[in-house]
């Protein structure tokens, strides 16, 4: 297929996305700006492109709240991914201090130092990346490189709290079953 046929097939693709996003776009409820009537229409081009409207639809109606430590997470994820690889990725264990390499960084991406220490908080709970913590892994640091080894006393602690988390999800009564 050549460039020409690609670019053709981008365009009727580009188009058909407009056109559904267009049907779409009615079944979404937000408020009428003052003075509007509901006979006016919709107040966007049909013809808009595909990736704008995209985008901006998930903004205009969020479904729910979104954690400010998930989007420090993401922030971190977009500038050191080999650090904070996305899921499904395993987690990498982190080199010890990477909090104070990452305050250098803290002020370009426009954070301050109690969002990182929510989001390496939050990071390095849980079960994804207690798995990673195994005895003699490489620790990585914020540009992939390695920094150090996982301990013996660091990976018994991972074993330890992950066996805690499983004990007291298993030991704890669900709501469904406890009306049985």
């Amino acid at each position: 297929m050549g460039f020409e046929q690609l670019a053709g097939l981008k365009e009727q693709l580009a188009k058909q996305a407009a056109s559904n996003a267009a049907k779409k776009a009615p079944r979404v409820r937000r408020p009428a700006p003052a003075g509007a009537s509901k006979a006016a229409g919709p107040s966007r081009p049909a013809a808009a492109p595909s990736k704008p409207a995209a985008a901006s639809r998930p903004a205009a109606a969020p479904s729910k709240p979104v954690d400010p430590v998930v989007h420090t997470i993401g922030k971190l994820q977009k500038r050191f991914p080999l650090a904070f690889p996305k899921n499904p990725a395993p987690k990498v264990p982190l080199k010890v201090g990477i909090f104070e390499d990452l305050m250098k960084h803290a002020e370009e991406m426009g954070l301050d130092e109690k969002e990182l220490r929510s989001a390496i908080k939050v990071w390095c709970r849980g079960n994804r990346y207690w798995t990673c913590l195994v005895n003699g892994a490489p620790r990585i640091d914020l540009t992939g490189g390695k920094a150090g080894e996982v301990t013996p006393a660091d990976a018994e602690r991972a074993v330890y709290l992950e066996t805690n988390r499983l004990a007291r999800s298993n030991s704890a009564p669900k709501p469904a079953e406890s009306g049985k």
